[in-house]
This record gives C-alpha cells, structure tokens and sequence, in this order.
C-alpha cells in the first residue's frame, strides 16, 4: 500500500517554484472542482481537506476513484499531450482549499526547472505505483479483501497507533463505488469486520491493524 503523497517539504519546494498561474480556491461541501469532460486546461494541489475523485459510465453508473487527503496533487493529466478533457470528476467532501496551477505555467516548469522537474516525476512515478496496486487488487481479490484493503489505505496503516481514525466520515455508498460492489454486501462484511473486532465505532470509524489478517488470509 504505497502512500503516494510527497514529503511536505518537497511539496513546498515545489508550490514555492510556480510563481505564475497561481491561485487559491476555498471549496464548500460537495462543490465540484471539475467535471468528467471539462477542459483539462490546470492542475491542482490539496492544501486542506478531502476531495473525491470519480469517474461515471455511459450509464451512469459512478465509481470513486480515490480519495484525496492534504498533501495531493490532481488533475495533473492535463500535463500528458493528448489529454484535453478531463477523464475524472473532482469534488470536494466538506470544506477544503485547492491550489489551481495553469497548465502553460506548470508545462514551462517542467521544461525549465530540473529540480522541479525531478520532484515531480518521482511524484508521478509514486502515484502510478499507487494505480497498479490499485489494479491489480480489483483483478486478483475478493470484495472482502478490497474493502479490507480500502479501509486500511484510508485508515494509514502502520504510520501511528493500534488504532486510527478513517477521515473523513464516509459512507458505505462511497465505500461500495470505491470498491466496486453492493452497497449491501459492503454492510455485510463491514458487520463482520465488527464482530471480529478489526472496526469499531466507537469515536467515529477505527480501523484496527488485525484488519491486515484479512489480505493475508488465503
């Protein structure tokens, strides 16, 4: 489970670096960012918050792609030639606060600065990482064990405590999409990772590391 979010001070050293086509944006609860088809004409940096990324089929039938936390960039496709429109929807779970970067500025960066340019292909690399492990755990595991592994991801297993809080409160119509099933098979397995004491809701949702067994389990 790779965390693909840079060192705060690499996030720094780069937002400090785009000097031109910067600005803020303080986004309320559920406003949309962008939209799957938009123009893909900038990037952006989550400075505060959380933001759901989010892709809708031809039926429209909706899948979370991720949820993004502070320290995350996004909607960088727009920096890959052939790319115009924006292949994901963004939006914004609460409050929180985006940098927008425009695309040119960004581009010229990435052709001029090479200590930029570095930092943001190791970012890059690290997020692509992220979408294989992502990948491969759609292809290969069960419901039971994608949903196990979501609640993990969110939860930032094995960086602090026995046991921590999944920020923010989601529900498990976002966790179904998230993991590509029933939102009443969701419940089911959320039911027994409760009665096998891997979750609790005690002070909000907790994800204990004994949730780990459940992706060991053959």
């Amino acid at each position: 489970m790779t965390d693909k979010r840079i060192a705060l001070s690499d996030a720094r050293t780069l937002l400090a670096r785009i000097q031109k086509g910067k600005s803020a944006q303080d986004c309320r609860d559920k406003q949309v960012i962008f939209s799957q088809g938009d123009e893909a004409d900038a990037a952006f940096y989550l400075e505060k918050g959380k933001v759901k990324m989010a892709v809708v089929s031809g039926r429209g039938k909706e899948a979370v792609l991720a949820i993004l936390e502070p320290g995350d960039f996004f909607g960088e496709s727009c920096l890959v030639t052939g790319h115009p429109l924006r292949m994901s929807t963004a939006t914004s779970m609460g409050e929180s606060r985006v940098l927008r970067f425009q695309k040119e500025a960004v581009v010229r960066l990435l052709r001029e600065d090479s200590e930029f340019a570095n930092l943001f292909v190791s970012y890059a690399l690290a997020r692509t990482v992220r979408v294989e492990e992502d990948l491969t755990d759609q292809l290969f595991n069960s419901t039971e064990k994608r949903l196990a592994r979501v609640l993990l991801v969110l939860a930032h297993f094995g960086k602090d405590g026995q046991h921590q809080h999944v920020v923010p409160k989601i529900s498990q119509e976002t966790l179904a999409q998230m993991v590509g099933a029933s939102r009443s098979r969701v419940s089911s397995f959320m039911n027994k990772f409760k009665k096998l004491g891997f979750i609790d809701y005690k002070n909000g949702l907790s994800v204990n590391n004994s949730l780990l067994l459940m992706l060991l389990h053959d």
